[in-house]
């Protein structure tokens, strides 16, 4: 089911500004049976780029119902929020009183595969680069086009993701999902307060993991490191089995996070 500003529907204007100029926030969100475990931390980082972005920040309670509503009848949904700017006059500056776009939807739960949460994913080496931009890094606004020429870089089905790097040649991200390295028995996740996206399943593992470190990490550091493995708030934490020819194996810390997942309420695929 589609509601756009509360009722059923697939379409929005022409003159969108989501749709002209990329002006909005996005969240995907995974409901089971009707409950979103990390639906807390999800509200949380929408009001932040709200605020980024100098959108209004959506009633809270009204985006509950609506995400009930969109859901039910769904054992396994991923539920995606989008906020856009609304209709305005043409040009970039932004209207004095923005009418917001609410978009909520939902999906069936693609199927992940038991091979690839117990084994793990391939991934490619991406050439795109993400450009450094602070004012918009973190958030999950609708410009995703850095994304989308990543993912066209390879067409083999037996890979499951890219490995983005930034311009200064720091490992930052999956196409789709936040990444963690074990490095001398030490969890480490590149920063993203300069490009990438502020993962909300990142944010969860950060306040369990012990002494994790957030900061820079070299290509080079990352792909010598004992364990990588990826974390998203839809496919939970999937390990990586290799970036090209480079060979990693799940490891200790992979696994305590893929128990942590599932302790969430979250069931292994």
């Amino acid at each position: 089911m589609m509601l756009v500003d509360g009722r059923v529907r697939e379409s929005v204007s022409a003159l969108d500004r989501g749709l002209l100029y990329g002006d909005g926030l996005f969240e995907t969100i995974r409901f089971v049976d009707g409950v979103a475990p990390l639906w807390p931390r999800h509200i949380q980082r929408l009001a932040q780029g709200c605020g980024r972005l100098r959108l209004p920040v959506p009633d809270c309670a009204l985006l509950w119902r609506e995400a009930q509503s969109a859901t039910q009848h769904m054992a396994s949904a991923v539920l995606r929020i989008t906020l856009t700017r609304g209709v305005g006059q043409r040009g970039y500056a932004m209207p004095e009183a923005p009418c917001v776009t609410r978009i909520v939807a939902a999906f069936p739960m693609p199927a992940t595969g038991v091979a690839a949460c117990r084994d793990g994913v391939r991934l490619h080496l991406c050439e795109t680069r993400l450009a450094e931009q602070p004012l918009l890094a973190g958030i999950k606004h609708l410009n995703r086009l850095e994304q989308v020429l990543a993912r066209a870089e390879w067409s083999d089905p037996a890979i499951a993701e890219g490995l983005l790097c930034d311009l200064r040649g720091n490992a930052i991200s999956a196409t789709a999902a936040n990444l963690f390295a074990v490095i001398g028995g030490v969890p480490v996740t590149p920063r993203v307060d300069r490009c990438g996206v502020a993962g909300v399943l990142r944010a969860e593992l950060l306040d369990v993991l012990p002494d994790v470190q957030v900061r820079d990490l070299p290509l080079a550091e990352c792909l010598a490191a004992s364990e990588l493995f990826l974390s998203s708030s839809v496919r939970g934490i999937l390990p990586v089995q290799a970036v090209g020819d480079t060979v990693f194996a799940p490891g200790p810390v992979t696994r305590a996070m893929k128990a942590h997942w599932r302790g969430l309420g979250f069931a292994v695929e």
